[in-house]
């Protein structure tokens, strides 16, 4: 990989100094779309992965005509281009210009990842035979036999070896740049004309050995989340009209198709089962470590394996636009975003370079003219400078952690948006959650029912007639018959009660709804009422034991129906919102790492509480609208960074307003990952405290790589400073450093969460 140098001014529009503004951002409008009176166009370019090469780029463009802006996503090799229609040609030129092989998305199609990959940076012999001369030039200086030797081998081996560093080097000194390249060029040309030998061509040749393995290195950071589509079948076996099976390419498959997937096969397309029935895992797009039971109407992501059942489903959404090929593009986008520390290393490194090459040249000058250093020793101690001063190790150490900290996210199940939340997440010290479908499922269920069994076994009607017997059993399918009519959710609940225990329902006549009641119709001639509470009390058929069991359940956070006839009540139904299974071990978790907790909810106070109560929230905040939550969020920020946990939807603005914004992903997937700066593929709140643990690794590892750039490189100028250094401390000072920064960031891909 090129060197490092000078930092990268991002996007002429900051596009992606605020990562809540990428969902209208440059990098998500698709390749040649009218904006205006311009088209954008994404540009592949191999060579290009760090800032040397874009700072070159951005120079040389900016001065093309019809160029109105530039975004760069570095470790993606991609340039995304605003210009007028006319100017593409030029462009292309333009980077060509500089030595660079810019590719558009069509031809890009055209080319293979691996065959690009070998274009960018291969040496094939050249490099094992420019080592060997450069061994036996040191071996011939060392042995003091002919000088002519020893430097004919040293500028073979140089040759060989450094060709694409000179000529790289040379661009940059044409474009008045100073970068790995140039200095490169510049020290190993003077250490050969102060008879050098030997040592300029090891040192070119340990430049090259390391560019490479850094450059390998890299790869595996920047290809780690687009790895996972390896997981993803090629072909999948689609029902035919005649009931036929036939195997087709992934991408022939079409919106609708019915999809075969046998037991222990990979899903090759997101879906929806419609016969069959099977145990899928889902780690690769929600990080769940247990499988997940799928039947009728379940949904499917491709990618995900299925474990043990033939099922068959219906594709909703072609290949390019699975689940897993929008986490990728999401994750893609993401890298291309910047933590603030990140835009901090850049613009120390913009300064760092200029102040080291002026202290080499002001050493080569000084040392001789005021100390009587010898020309000669000077002069090689400024080159040893010059090597110095590419800050390559700094500035990659950021990206490079960041990355791999985007991509551990995305493995466990965490989509985030941008570098920027990974790395503040860290210093949560709020989180906001709603209530209804974050902490709890957001399916009421019936969790209690009391019989009367004090009031008479049977019910009479107005005429005293008998009705049906009222045993707990059958009032239970009394007041399920009435709730089956009903689209309330609290009846829904009741009537699903009795529906899973296999019960019958009555034919119920004169059917009416009630507004803000309840319902209430006539079952076997005797008429009933399903209602809530208050309106019984009017009427004063609620006796003490009603009504204390009412208080109770209502304390509890549950909602309470009763089922009367016209003068006396028959049971009390309560209803609740059940917790999900996560919810207490993650709000545990969170405190343990020092974030409070608070529900925002659009419920009743008394409800709001009682379920802060059961899962160990700090504060509740009942009968919240949108804009009371919006407030909330305003109030927690002034003693710290707050986040908002909804459902990406109707908590919008209290989302937007937040520091960070968490969304859940299984119950609108598509709207979480467009909308969410934070989206949890399988909804599980014990994700949150994974993540922040995960942000607060990222950033040790950011500190870490800092601390070594900087520190190897003031040890090294503190020896050439001393007289002490020499060029090949240089570079291993340089690419050594970098090659420990990028191996330490990728440590983050194997994160693994303690809780």
């Amino acid at each position: 990989m090129s060197g490092c140098c000078q930092q990268h001014n991002h996007n002429h529009e900051h596009a992606h100094d605020n990562p809540k503004k990428t969902a209208q951002g440059l990098r998500d409008l698709p390749s040649q779309q009218v904006a205006g009176d311009a088209v954008q166009t994404p540009i592949r370019i191999m060579q290009m992965d760090c800032p040397t090469e874009e700072r070159l780029i951005r120079t040389r463009l900016e001065d093309t005509a019809g160029v109105m802006a530039m975004s760069f996503n570095l470790m993606q090799r991609e340039l995304l281009v605003v210009h007028q229609p006319h100017a593409l040609d030029a462009i292309l030129a333009a980077i060509k210009s500089l030595g660079f092989d810019p590719q558009t998305a069509e031809a890009d199609k055209a080319v293979s990842g691996v065959g690009q990959q070998e274009n960018r940076l291969s040496f094939g012999w050249k490099l094992p035979v420019a080592a060997l001369l450069a061994i036996a030039s040191e071996i011939i200086h060392w042995a003091e036999w002919p000088w002519v030797l020893s430097a004919l081998l040293a500028i073979l081996a140089v040759a060989l070896s450094g060709l694409g560093t000179y000529r790289k080097g040379m661009i940059a000194l044409r474009n008045f740049q100073l970068n790995i390249n140039a200095l490169m060029t510049i020290a190993v040309s003077c250490a050969l004309l102060i008879g050098q030998w030997p040592e300029a061509a090891m040192v070119m040749v340990l430049f090259s050995i390391a560019e490479l393995l850094e450059a390998k290195s890299l790869d595996r950071a920047r290809h780690a989340v687009g790895n996972l589509l390896q997981m993803v079948p090629q072909t999948a076996w689609v029902k035919q009209v005649d009931g036929g099976w036939v195997e087709w390419p992934v991408g022939q498959v079409d919106k609708g198709d019915l999809v075969r997937v046998r037991p222990g096969e990979q899903i090759p397309l997101d879906g929806t089962v419609i016969k069959g029935y099977s145990t899928v895992n889902q780690a690769p797009i929600t990080g769940e470590s247990m499988p997940v039971d799928k039947r009728q109407g379940d949904g499917l992501y491709a990618g995900t394996i299925n474990q043990s059942g033939l099922l068959e489903f219906k594709v909703d959404t072609p290949a390019e636009n699975s689940t897993l090929a929008r986490i990728i593009r999401v994750v893609e986008q993401a890298q291309a975003s910047k933590a603030p520390l990140q835009r901090f290393v850049d613009q120390f490194a913009k300064y760092y370079t200029p102040v080291v090459c002026l202290l080499a040249l002001l050493l080569a000058v000084f040392m001789p003219l005021v100390l009587g250093t010898a020309w000669l020793e000077a002069i090689y101690m400024a080159l040893v400078l010059l090597v110095i001063a590419c800050p390559c190790a700094l500035v990659i150490s950021t990206p490079v952690t960041l990355v791999s900290g985007l991509t551990a996210a995305a493995r466990h199940g965490v989509l985030v948006k941008g570098a920027a939340y990974l790395e503040k997440a860290r210093k949560l010290r709020w989180l906001a959650l709603d209530k209804t479908g974050t902490i709890t499922q957001g399916k009421p269920v019936q969790t209690d029912m009391m019989f009367m069994t004090e009031n008479v076994s049977v019910a009479r009607d107005a005429e005293n007639r008998v009705g049906t017997s009222l045993d707990e059993t059958g009032v239970r399918t009394l007041a399920a018959s009435l709730a089956s009519l009903s689209d309330h959710p609290v009846s829904m609940a009741v009537a699903q009660a009795v529906r899973k225990d296999g019960l019958p329902f009555h034919a119920v006549d004169d059917f009416q709804a009630l507004a803000g009641r309840g319902v209430q119709g006539v079952i076997n001639a005797v008429e009933y009422i399903l209602e809530s509470p208050r309106h019984a009390l009017d009427k004063g058929l609620l006796n003490a034991v009603v009504t204390q069991a009412i208080h109770t359940y209502e304390s509890q956070g549950k909602t309470v129906v009763i089922l009367r006839s016209l003068n006396q009540v028959l049971a009390v139904f309560a209803v609740a919102d059940t917790i999900k299974p996560g919810s207490r071990q993650a709000i545990k978790m969170l405190h343990a790492q020092g974030v409070k907790t608070i529900i925002l909810s659009g419920d009743n106070q008394q409800t709001v509480q009682a379920i802060a109560s059961q899962v160990g929230i700090n504060r509740a905040l009942g009968q919240q609208m949108p804009e009371n939550k919006l407030d909330a969020i305003g109030e927690l920020q002034k003693s710290g960074m707050a986040g908002m946990v909804g459902d990406g939807i109707n908590d919008a603005p209290a989302l937007a307003r937040s520091d960070i914004g968490f969304a859940m992903g299984v119950m609108g997937t598509d709207t979480a990952i467009e909308t969410a700066d934070v989206a949890l593929m399988d909804d599980d709140l014990r994700k949150i405290p994974r993540f922040i643990e995960l942000s607060r690794a990222t950033y040790r590892v950011l500190v870490q790589n800092i601390v070594l750039a900087l520190g190897i490189k003031l040890v090294f100028l503190v020896l050439t400073l001393a007289g002490m250094g020499t060029m090949w401390m240089a570079v291993f000072s340089d690419m050594g450093a970098s090659l420990l920064v990028v191996l330490n960031g990728l440590r983050l891909l194997s994160f693994k969460a303690t809780y």
